[in-house]
């Protein structure tokens, strides 16, 4: 969801940079605009003191349009705050049989994890990223498979092997897991 807010509000933000960044241009360069544009001429600021003062006895208008940038404004920090915000989990949980629990790195869970996987046949590289709470965390797992791999027997293997060694060990009820599989890169061989 946050990938699309993100990919929808840049998408509208460079439309509309793009709409009045050209409409000037055009305008600088004394190409043709619409007469109800906001500005025509070289000469021409882009709000007019006649535009500037049109709405000044309704008494709606300046709060509608601070309110609109104020809602603006927000949604850029909400963007901002969401992108910078981390989304990796520190640590597990462990129970440790005592009721009292350990915890576990999860740099070091996604460590173990991804060697385990790295060593199942036809996959060339791992990556795990440990997301969720830490008596209960999630695993993403990206596998780059060689180009004899068999993506079926892989994600079963990477299922009842990896994971469930990986769940096991740290004493977890599930480790429910994300796994995407795409194709290592070759670059293409001269022959002479």
């Amino acid at each position: 969801m946050l990938r699309i807010a993100n990919r929808v509000l840049l998408g509208l933000t460079g439309l509309a940079l793009l709409v009045f960044g050209g409409s000037a241009l055009i305008a600088g360069l004394g190409g043709p605009l619409p007469s109800w544009w906001c500005y025509g001429a070289p000469s021409d600021a882009v709000l007019t003191e006649t535009a500037r003062n049109r709405f000044r006895e309704d008494t709606w208008w300046w709060p509608a349009v601070f309110g609109a940038l104020g809602l603006l404004f927000a949604l850029m920090v909400w963007s901002l705050v969401a992108q910078v915000r981390r989304n990796r989990l520190s640590e597990v949980l462990v129970d440790s049989g005592d009721g009292q629990g350990a915890l576990l790195r999860a740099r070091a869970l996604a460590g173990v994890l991804a060697g385990a996987a790295e060593e199942l046949d036809g996959v060339e590289r791992a990556d795990v990223l440990l997301v969720g709470r830490r008596n209960a965390p999630e695993a993403r797992v990206h596998l780059v498979l060689e180009g004899h791999a068999a993506p079926r027997e892989t994600l079963q293997r990477m299922t009842y092997e990896a994971l469930a060694t990986a769940r096991d060990s740290a004493g977890l009820d599930r480790l429910p897991a994300e796994v995407e599989m795409g194709a290592a890169r070759r670059r293409a061989r001269r022959v002479s």
